[in-house]
């Protein structure tokens, strides 16, 4: 059962699913309104992934969709994990979640991370640089949107990206969490630690979500940050049933995955790390429906 008396309470959200599964692509939107209708109390966000191009599969896109959904189930936060820092000038970003926070009330999570799809980035023209390269666009874009919601009017010039006196009008209220998304321990998690209001990382134990906190918690002493002030978050697959013979796991990547008793040890596990929010993936309906009945109810 949960303890009350110690951590932050557990938030789950669900990551829409972002193509089909044996389904045609024109149902999608109806899959995933399927999915989010089954949810229940302890669900409080709805996340898209941003990709532009599965070859002929469909895919979402993400800030479109998710405005779709923050119009469509009032009653839940909205967040991209991670929109991909290269596809939008960042200060359009800035505007477009500025915008999507006055629609929504205030519900908005904007997600950045320094992309990574090389392929997506060549098929819409563009440029891929090396590594070192986003991470540093990643941070400059950070600072942009964080300066046009927080300042009238904004200048930036850094080695990448610029603005100069821009309005953001009007801004955000409430202020918009920035997400920043990865586990680099050189690069990423430094830049979490000196940007980033939430930190997510993904499909790993508790025991390599662990290192990589101690990871970030020293990045936070060097740059004299609290490392509380950054809300910890955890995105995977979970899939859980009493019948073991149903339970999905992956050699690729660590699921939540078994028995609800299982699932439950896991999860606390992650919450004694500190995790509050876990954004989990489902692989159908079904495995969702398990979750909302068998897990959550001991946890949320």
């Amino acid at each position: 059962m949960k303890d009350s008396t110690s951590l932050a309470p557990i938030e789950f959200g669900l990551m829409l699913q972002p193509f089909p599964l044996h389904f045609p692509g024109s149902e999608l939107f109806e899959y995933n309104r399927r999915l989010i209708r089954t949810l229940s109390t302890g669900f409080t966000t709805l996340w898209v992934e941003d990709h532009l191009h599965l070859g002929e599969t469909a895919t979402h896109e993400c800030m479109t969709t998710l405005s779709y959904f923050a119009g469509e189930f009032p009653q839940f936060r909205v967040g991209a994990l991670v929109l991909c820092q290269s596809y939008r000038n960042p200060a359009l970003t800035a505007k477009m979640a500025a915008n999507l926070q006055l629609l929504s009330g205030g519900r908005f999570i904007l997600g950045l991370g320094a992309g990574w799809k090389a392929d997506e980035y060549q098929a819409y023209g563009y440029p891929f640089p090396d590594t070192r390269t986003r991470l540093e666009q990643l941070e400059e874009a950070a600072i942009i949107v964080k300066a046009m919601w927080s300042t009238r009017p904004a200048t930036f010039l850094g080695k990448h990206y610029g603005i100069r006196d821009a309005y953001c009008e009007p801004q955000p209220h409430p202020s918009i969490p920035l997400l920043i998304g990865g586990g680099g321990e050189e690069k990423t998690l430094a830049i979490v630690a000196r940007r980033a209001d939430w930190w997510n990382f993904n499909s790993c134990t508790v025991e390599e979500y662990a290192h990589k906190l101690a990871m970030l918690k020293s990045h936070c002493a060097r740059v004299g940050r609290d490392p509380a002030q950054i809300k910890l978050t955890y995105l995977g697959t979970a899939s859980v049933s009493e019948n073991p013979a149903e339970v999905v796991r992956s050699p690729q990547k660590h699921f939540v995955a078994g028995s609800s008793a299982e699932v439950i040890r896991e999860l606390e596990r992650f919450h004694a790390v500190g995790v509050t929010h876990f954004m989990f993936r489902f692989l159908d309906p079904e495995s969702l429906e398990r979750f909302v009945q068998t897990v959550v109810p001991h946890l949320a």
